[in-house]
């Protein structure tokens, strides 16, 4: 790790789709590469999978049921940083999909 490197970023993402989301962790990869940032990581986190199980008939067949699920995947981005550069404007130039949450801290 170089020493001039003081400042590090942590943006996590999380969507639905899991698709939109590794195009979106590409995007800001690219942007960031291409103003000069190269200590960079992007890390998949475990992806939460919530089951929920619902009768079909409430009053008549109680062994007939549905199941739904619901997918959430996650990435996680590091971004190590000279603290000159304004990082924040670029991360505010790439115009976020609708469809993904975003957690930025700063350390």
């Amino acid at each position: 790790m170089n020493s001039t490197l003081t400042t590090k970023i942590r943006i996590r993402l999380e969507s639905f789709n899991s698709e939109l989301l590794t195009s979106y962790c590409q995007k800001i990869v690219d942007t960031l590469k291409n103003n000069g940032i190269t200590y960079l990581s992007m890390v998949s986190l475990p992806t939460r999978k919530k089951i929920y199980c619902v009768l079909r008939s409430p009053h008549v067949d109680k062994d007939s049921r549905e199941h739904f699920e619901l997918r959430t995947h996650k990435r996680l981005l590091e971004i190590y940083f000279d603290s000159n550069i304004n990082i924040f404007n670029l991360l505010i130039s790439s115009d976020l999909p609708s469809g993904i949450i975003y957690r930025i801290s700063l350390s």
